[in-house]
């Protein structure tokens, strides 16, 4: 049922998206030409690229990369910046120059299910987007593409599918299935509401550490962690027969979520307890000590030769999973 590929994202330093622009960033990244022949090599299916590669592309650069995309599904990534003014006219224009089905999107900044953080600035940064959606998605859809929004850790499924039903059947969701831990939502609770408005996964898994405010979700390879990925494919076969899906182990920084202090809770809708409950509790299956010590190689600035066999280990190892779980 997967058409299982890559994205950047759990190779960041490998490819030069992590720092960026400063001292700590690799000499020597794979970008986005290197990225596309290792996601060939480890037998993509669907490949999913960044919007920051294509920056200073020209138009004979652009047929050079769909070129290079030939027999596998284009997936093209980018996220609202949350200035005024901002459109997602060369998004669509880039994703549909390559050959891209779908064009991902993230709406916020925000991270952790932080929102009560930023205070008044949430709301408007949520009212920001529907503007810019409203305005620009028809001109996705004119262009043949699903215009797909991630749960990044600031959306429930519940929001999600309030927005992409107000924008129409061109519109969906893309599913980071490790994400929901985020704001405190189970994953195949959030499959089952979701399901029929999915349109592309992010494959993501998390150990935890729980702390005296919440829990820790730290990055480990695909199929190591919480998530029930046998369960989720079980919920999206009913509603789907085929649907593409990209290996993504999570950031080089842990997020910390902290869901046991009541103002985190400020602007989330209620949730049952029963559901959260089951959450909790697939967490407590994958937790690491509370001393433990959950820094990845980035977080512990380790030279990058290591951090590229780190990156490359969990990819390998998550391949090796999935096989496992006949996913792959």
């Amino acid at each position: 049922m997967l058409n299982i590929g890559f994205n950047p994202y759990g190779l960041t330093y490998t490819v030069g998206l992590q720092g960026g622009g400063t001292a700590r960033a690799n000499p020597e990244p794979l970008g986005l030409d290197g990225f596309i022949r290792l996601a060939h090599d480890l037998g993509a299916r669907c490949i999913e690229v960044d919007w920051r590669w294509f920056a200073n592309l020209s138009a004979a650069d652009l047929r050079r990369v769909a070129a290079s995309l030939e027999g596998v599904t284009p997936v093209y990534s980018h996220w609202l910046s949350q200035r005024p003014g901002e459109s997602l006219d060369d998004a669509i224009g880039n994703a549909a120059a390559i050959g891209a089905s779908i064009l991902r999107l993230h709406l916020t900044p925000v991270l952790e299910g932080g929102r009560a953080a930023w205070g008044v600035r949430w709301e408007e940064m949520v009212a920001h987007a529907r503007r810019v959606l409203h305005r620009d998605s028809p001109k996705a859809a004119e262009a043949g593409l699903v215009l797909a929004i991630e749960n990044h850790q600031d959306f429930g499924s519940e929001e999600l599918l309030a927005i992409v039903e107000e924008l129409g059947a061109h519109a969906g969701i893309v599913f980071d299935t490790g994400n929901p831990f985020a704001v405190g939502e189970d994953p195949v609770a959030f499959a089952r509401r979701a399901a029929p408005r999915i349109r592309h996964l992010h494959l993501k898994d998390y150990v935890t550490q729980f702390t005296a405010e919440g829990f820790r979700l730290v990055r480990c390879p695909i199929g190591d962690g919480a998530v029930p990925f046998a369960e989720i494919a079980d919920v999206l076969k009913n509603s789907h027969q085929s649907l593409t899906a990209s290996i993504e182990p999570g950031a080089l920084e842990a997020r910390h979520i902290r869901l046991f202090t009541p103002a985190w809770w400020d602007g989330y809708p209620p949730r049952k307890a029963s559901e959260l409950g089951t959450m909790l509790g697939r967490l407590r299956g994958s937790s690491l000590a509370e001393d433990a010590d959950t820094r990845t190689p980035w977080e512990r600035e380790a030279p990058g030769h290591e951090l590229i066999e780190y990156e490359r280990g969990q990819i390998r190892r998550s391949v090796e999973n999935l096989r496992g779980l006949g996913l792959l």
